[in-house]
This record gives C-alpha cells, sequence and structure tokens, in this order.
C-alpha cells in the first residue's frame, strides 16, 4: 500500500520518479502546472509531447487518459501527463477526474515509477471545486499498484492544502 503525503509546493521541484501533469489535451503546453513543467522541463518535454501528437495523439490526449515522457530539465525521471475534465454543473465528469488518477499510476507502474506527484488536478483553469475534486483525487489513489510507494499530492497554495489535508483526516 502506498504512502499518501501531502506537501506545500511548487511541484517542478519535487524529486521524485514522476511528476504527474495536470496537461491540456493539446499536450503541447499551457497555463498553471502544464505551463510551468513544460517551462521547468525545457525542450526535451516539448520534442516529446510533439513527437506525441505526431504518433499516436494526432487528435490530443482523451480527458482521462495518461501517457509518459521525459522530465528534461526536471529533478523526476519522467512527467505523466493528464488531461483532466472541466468542472460543469450539468453534467458529472467524476469518473473522468478518477480517471486521471488511475491511469496515471497505471503508467507510472508500467515505466517503473515508484514515487509519483501530483497537483491537484482540474482544480485551477478546469475550475473544479477544490473539495470535491480532493475527495475524488484520494479515493482513486486508494487502490495504487504494489510498485508505487509514495504518492504525494503538492498543492501550490495554503487553502488547497488545507481542503486536502481535512479531507485526508
Amino acid at each position: 500500500m502506498a504512502k499518501i503525503e501531502l506537501v506545500r509546493g511548487d511541484i517542478t521541484e519535487q524529486a521524485v520518479d514522476a511528476l504527474v501533469n495536470a496537461a491540456n489535451s493539446s499536450l503541447l503546453g499551457g497555463g498553471g502546472v502544464d505551463g510551468a513543467i513544460h517551462r521547468r522541463g525545457g525542450p526535451e518535454v516539448v520534442a516529446e509531447c510533439r513527437a506525441l501528437r505526431a504518433g499516436d495523439y494526432q487528435r490530443g490526449l482523451p480527458t482521462g487518459q495518461a501517457v509518459a515522457t521525459t522530465a528534461g530539465r526536471l529533478a523526476a525521471r519522467w512527467v505523466i501527463h493528464t488531461a483532466g475534465p472541466v468542472w460543469s454543473s450539468t453534467e458529472d465528469k467524476s469518473a473522468l477526474l478518477a480517471d486521471c488518477h488511475r491511469n496515471s499510476l497505471r503508467v507510472a507502474a508500467e515505466i517503473g515509477a515508484a514515487t509519483v506527484a501530483f497537483p491537484a488536478i482540474s482544480t485551477g483553469v478546469y475550475h473544479w471545486p477544490v473539495e470535491s475534486a480532493a475527495r475524488i483525487a484520494l479515493d482513486a489513489v486508494a487502490d495504487a499498484p504494489d510498485s508505487v510507494s509514495l504518492i504525494r499530492f503538492v498543492l501550490f497554495d495554503k487553502s488547497t492544502y488545507d481542503i486536502f489535508s481535512t479531507i485526508a483526516g
């Protein structure tokens, strides 16, 4: 069973096997966590994402799915990109958000990553309510593959950290 940690900080500074990127489906960078990972990871991350778009992901990465690239200049070995869902008050997309976490852990196991850092997926520009996202994320990682020994949620601000901490108990 994986140990789950919550920390406040910058996910791009984490020395883990794999960072999870709250990517957009284009895989080509954007704002928030996605933009920060692309900027810090450098041209190696961008080049591998472009190769993915030229190959199996010509239409982009489907929401809830995950794929790994090098981490380039980051302290991690890999970046696992997952496309989170956009919050909707009229359509329940909770299963897609849970899939982001489960599929990221599946990819982590496939590449041999024992330590994985997650951001609060979809809570930024995709407007997912943090309390709901925290419940979904913490439930989804509870059944992590045996090969994953540490799951670290890296939460950028105090409010998000406090909400995750309260829900994690």
